[in-house]
């Protein structure tokens, strides 16, 4: 894998957790930012998913033939996890309250996931769509692969 951007950064991706997002969903670049606002333990790198970076790493992700969702990702350890339980990986290593949410893991799959998959599918129709990928600041660059 590449290292972060940073040369100051000596870490490898498979330290962290990292989240794949659609850069070009206004939604998704919000949630980005929610993120990086609140990794205050610096858990988590980023991606979008329309990166070439992205791209290669899920190409060689094992997802058992079956589609991949367009909207987040979060590949931890080798381990990929997609739909609610992306989500929920993520507010289980945030600080403060947020992993209480990590509860809604007892709610059955199916349900959260078609609960994801709504919001997924009416994501560009409610909060809108950029042209082009978002471009990190120089401040947290570094937290962005590819």
């Amino acid at each position: 894998m590449k290292e972060p951007h940073s040369s100051q950064d000596n870490s490898t991706a498979s330290s962290y957790s990292l989240v794949l997002f659609d850069g070009v969903c206004r939604f998704c670049n919000g949630w980005v930012q929610f993120l990086i606002r609140r990794d205050s333990a610096d858990r988590f790198r980023f991606s979008a998913i329309q990166s070439d970076y992205a791209q290669a790493l899920l190409s060689q992700s094992c997802t058992g033939g079956k589609p991949l969702p367009d909207s987040i990702i979060v590949i931890e350890n080798g381990t990929v996890y997609t739909h609610s339980a992306a989500v929920l990986r993520i507010f289980r290593q945030l600080g403060r309250g947020w992993p209480l949410l990590y509860g809604f893991i007892l709610v059955p799959r199916p349900l959260r996931d078609a609960a994801y998959r709504w919001i997924a599918k009416r994501r560009y129709a409610i909060f809108g769509k950029y042209d082009s990928c978002m471009v990190p600041t120089e401040q947290v660059r570094r937290k962005f692969f590819g």
